[in-house]
């Protein structure tokens, strides 16, 4: 406005021509001349009327320009919901725009230009474009809420979970004791069953239970965080770390739960958990069904007609809590959990293993593939399959102590004796099981007969041990028979046998 003034000071009172004053304030010839011509439409002279200033200058040389009023304008707050939906363009609300005010609609390019200027001058959380079903936002208000134990008098806060569609900000918020994991989840089971879908994203903030380790590109989720968003098919976005941006839904609807539901219960005590969830829940409806200032539309009318339709279904199965922690297999293939030991494939000694525990199970994982799984809570400090085990082990393992007494029952009372000692003469029952079963395999070799008369024959001769009755086998002495003070009888006279008179 400035150079106005000048350009009409120059000409009206120092009476220079058009050239001189171009070449005085470095302008065209074309510029001054509009300036001038601009000034005499508008009726302005030299010297100014007084009080006009640079501001007044400009309304009288710039008047703004109204837009014909044949033109029909457009909702821009529709066109900007209507933009959340999938597919939804502004060519295509522009042509339905235009099938709707004939004449009367913009031409393409101010319908863009005209929305684009509306959006500008909206608050900054509306710039985000949010597509329908497509974010979940997860947050937990600052305040807490007092719970009184009506017996000890005992004060415990609770936490108050919030979870808002990026769409229509559809709001769910719900009390729980912390913000553990095992909160966290059951949080995230109510909210879907709230909202009675399942979106896109979940996009969390950087909480322990959500993100075990916080980065800006590649952060490392929960394990069984992760495992809920596989069951219910959808994928978790967490914020960028002090990006608090990123949940600017999240930031407004925690606001709001604070304002419309916790400052209206600030004056009530609560004494049980369940009765603060119930007084949540009764002001919830309040809060989604209120319009947005200055529309008429809620949260729960966008949510009906924009958010709902988009959601994918709910899984038909609930989702089974499970935490997760890693373990290796010691030389004995158990690994130990919680002060019990689960067996796991012997070739998977020394290998660090996924563990799922459930409420009744304990899993384990070995490249995603489940290789052991036990009852949790059973029986014993040990929980051993058999199939986990080495052949020689499970060999072992399907031998007794009974089992050896039984067998040998069947094949006489000498072998019986025989199986009796070994299992007797050692400082565990096991240890004598090795001779069990070399004796069991004798018995296959020579005939179960042949082995109670050489088992006879040990025990006569005071050497019923494995070693002893095999050699009688081999040799054939079980089929000489014994006098009966168990000696041998009339062995056969020899020249290597020297007598009893040969010692003196």
């Amino acid at each position: 406005m400035k150079q106005i003034i000048e350009v009409l000071r120059l000409k009206y009172e120092a009476k220079l021509s058009h050239e001189r004053i171009a070449r005085a304030c470095g302008l065209s010839k074309g510029v001054v001349g509009k300036y001038v011509s601009l000034a005499r439409v508008q009726g302005i002279s030299w010297p100014l009327p007084e009080g006009t200033d640079e501001a007044r200058l400009e309304a009288l040389l710039f008047p703004a320009k109204t837009p014909p009023t044949r033109f029909a304008e457009p909702d821009y707050f529709q066109i900007h919901q209507e933009l959340k939906r999938k597919g939804v363009t502004l060519q295509l609300l522009w042509a339905e725009y235009v099938e709707a005010h004939g004449d009367k609609a913009y031409r393409y390019s101010q319908f863009c230009l005209r929305y684009r200027q509306w959006s500008a001058r909206q608050r900054r959380s509306m710039r985000q474009v949010h597509r329908a079903g497509e974010k979940l936002f997860i947050d937990y208000c600052g305040p807490t809420v007092a719970v009184v134990d009506r017996n000890s008098g005992e004060i415990r806060t609770a936490q108050i979970f919030v979870a808002v569609l990026g769409a229509s900000s559809y709001t769910y918020a719900e009390a729980t004791w912390s913000q553990s994991l095992p909160d966290w989840i059951a949080s995230h089971q109510r909210a879907l069953r709230f909202i009675g879908g399942v979106p896109e994203l979940l996009v969390p903030d950087n909480l322990r239970a959500a993100v075990t380790k916080a980065d800006r590109y590649v952060p490392k989720l929960n394990e069984t965080y992760a495992e809920l968003a596989a069951h219910y098919q959808t994928a978790v976005l967490p914020a960028r770390p002090y990006k608090p941006k990123d949940k600017a839904k999240a930031e407004a609807a925690v606001l709001l739960v604070e304002r419309w539901i916790l400052a209206r219960l600030r004056h009530r005590t609560f004494f049980s958990l369940a009765e603060l969830n119930a007084a949540i829940a009764e002001l919830l409806p309040a809060l989604n069904e209120r319009p947005f200032q200055g529309q008429t539309e809620s949260r729960s009318s966008l949510f009906e007609a924009i958010d709902r339709p988009a959601l994918r279904p709910l899984p038909a199965e609930p989702y089974v809590y499970a935490e997760w922690l890693k373990a290796k297999p010691g030389i004995d293939y158990h690994i130990e959990v919680e002060k019990r030991l689960y067996s796991v494939p012997h070739a998977l000694v020394g290998q660090t293993l996924d563990v799922r525990l459930t409420d009744r199970t304990v899993e384990v994982m070995h490249k995603g593939q489940r290789v052991a799984s036990h009852p949790r809570h059973g029986r014993g400090r040990f929980s051993t399959l058999t199939e986990h085990m080495p052949k020689s082990h499970q060999a072992h393992r399907e031998w007794s102590p009974g089992r050896f007494l039984n067998w040998a029952r069947d094949i006489g009372p000498c072998t019986l004796e025989v199986i009796q000692g070994q299992l007797k003469d050692r400082p565990h029952p096991e240890h004598g099981y090795r001779a069990c079963l070399g004796l069991l395999h004798l018995s296959r070799r020579y005939s179960k007969p042949r082995l109670e008369q050489a088992c006879a024959r040990a025990l006569a001769i005071h050497s019923a041990s494995y070693q002893s009755i095999a050699s009688i086998l081999k040799q054939g002495l079980d089929r000489q028979p014994l006098d009966g003070d168990g000696e041998l009888s009339d062995l056969p006279r020899h020249a290597n046998v020297r007598g009893a008179g040969y010692y003196h």
